[in-house]
C-alpha cells in the first residue's frame, strides 16, 4: 500500500502525534498510545511510517533549522492547528525525496580540502593539475614520489590532469576503489554503496576494490562501480555536465531525479509527491540559485511548491 492510498484522516491524525511527539510535552503515556495507533492497522502503521521518515529529515538538517521548524509547525502565524496538521498531512503524503544538509563525518570534517553544501572551490596541486570541488565534498591530497593521489572522501570533483615530470601516475581513490587517470579530463562522484566515473578528455581506468580486473572507458563514456564490480558503461553528452558552470542541463529527466540534483546543492529537505516523481522535465537550471530554478518548474509546468520553511519544501501535483 502506498502512502498516497491512505486514508487522509488516519494521515493527519499521524501528523498530530508527530506535532505532540516534538511538542516539548509528550509524556510516557503519550508514547503508549501513539504505540497502540500505529498498530490499529496496516494504514495506521505505514502512515507512522511516513511520520518516522518525516522525522529523520528533521534530523537531517540543522538543529536550530528543525527546532524553527517544528515551532512553526506547533504555532506558525496565520494557520490554526487544524490547518498545520493539514499541511503536515500533505508532507506525509509526499514521497521522501533525498535530502540536504547530511550528517558529515569525522573523516570529512578534518579532511584537507572541503565544500560546504551549495559551495564550489577550484584547487591547483603541485604538479599544476586542476581540481574543482563541487558541493558538499571532501578530499583528502597524498602525493609521494612514486603517485599522485587523490583520496575522494565524499561528493564529487572535477580533475584536469596535468602532465608529470617524473612520470607518476595519478589516481583517484573513492570508497569502492580507485580511478587512474590516462591523460585526461574526468569527474568522479560519490553515489551511496557507487562511484561515477564520466569522461571528458582523454581515458580512465577502473579498479574496484575488491575484484581483481578493470575497466577502461574513454572520452564521452561514464560508469559507475562498487566494491566488487561494475555497472554497464554508458554513453553520455560530454556538454550535459555543466555543473561547473553552474548549471544543470536536463533533457527528457524524471522530475524525482531533477530534484534529487537540485537538492545537493541546497540546505534542508526537498521532497517529490510521487504523483508527478515520473514527470519528465527539459531545461536549464541554475544551481547557485535553486529558488530560481523550483520557480521555473512550478511557472512552467502544474506544480506546487509547498513549504513550512525556505528549508523545508514540497514539490506536488497543482490541484
Amino acid at each position: 500500500m502506498s502512502s498516497s492510498m491512505i486514508n487522509p484522516q488516519i494521515l493527519g491524525e499521524a501528523a498530530d502525534w508527530l506535532v505532540q511527539l516534538h511538542s516539548g510535552t509528550a509524556s510516557p503515556s503519550d508514547h503508549q498510545a501513539i504505540a497502540q495507533w500505529r498498530s490499529r492497522s496496516a494504514e495506521h502503521a505505514i502512515a507512522w511510517q511516513r511520520a518516522e521518515a518525516l522525522l529523520g529529515d528533521l534530523r537531517s538538517v540543522p538543529a536550530n533549522v528543525a527546532m524553527q521548524t517544528l515551532q512553526r509547525a506547533s504555532r506558525k502565524e496565520g494557520l490554526s492547528r487544524r490547518q498545520t496538521l493539514t499541511r503536515l498531512g500533505l508532507l506525509l503524503m509526499a514521497g521522501p525525496l533525498g535530502i540536504a544538509s547530511q550528517h558529515v563525518p569525522w573523516q570529512q570534517w578534518t579532511a584537507d580540502q572541503r565544500t560546504a553544501v551549495g559551495e564550489q572551490k577550484n584547487l591547483q596541486l603541485p604538479d599544476g593539475t586542476q581540481l574543482l570541488l563541487n558541493t558538499d565534498s571532501a578530499v583528502n591530497i597524498a602525493y609521494s614520489p612514486v603517485e599522485r593521489r587523490v583520496l575522494l572522501l565524499n561528493g564529487e570533483v572535477l580533475i584536469n590532469t596535468a602532465n608529470d615530470a617524473a612520470a607518476r601516475p595519478f589516481i583517484v581513490e573513492t570508497p569502492q576503489g580507485l580511478a587512474r587517470a590516462l591523460g585526461t579530463r574526468f569527474c568522479v562522484r560519490t553515489e551511496g554503496s557507487r562511484s561515477l566515473v564520466s569522461v571528458l578528455e582523454g581515458q580512465v581506468q577502473i579498479t574496484p576494490e575488491l575484484l581483481k580486473q578493470n575497466a577502461i572507458i574513454k572520452a564521452g563514456e561514464r560508469q559507475r562501480f562498487k566494491l566488487n564490480g561494475f555497472d554497464s558503461a554508458e554513453t553520455f553528452d560530454t556538454a550535459s555536465l555543466a555543473w561547473d558552470k553552474g548549471m544543470l542541463l536536463a533533457s527528457n529527466m524524471r522530475l524525482d531525479e531533477l530534484l534529487g540534483e537540485l537538492s545537493r546543492y541546497r540546505r534542508g529537505v526537498l521532497r517529490c509527491h510521487p504523483d508527478v516523481a515520473a514527470m519528465r522535465v527539459s531545461g536549464a537550471f541554475s544551481l547557485r540559485d535553486t529558488d530560481a530554478s523550483l520557480r521555473l518548474l512550478s511557472d512552467t509546468l502544474p506544480l506546487n511548491i509547498n513549504s513550512l520553511t525556505r528549508y523545508w519544501l514540497s514539490v506536488e501535483p497543482r490541484v
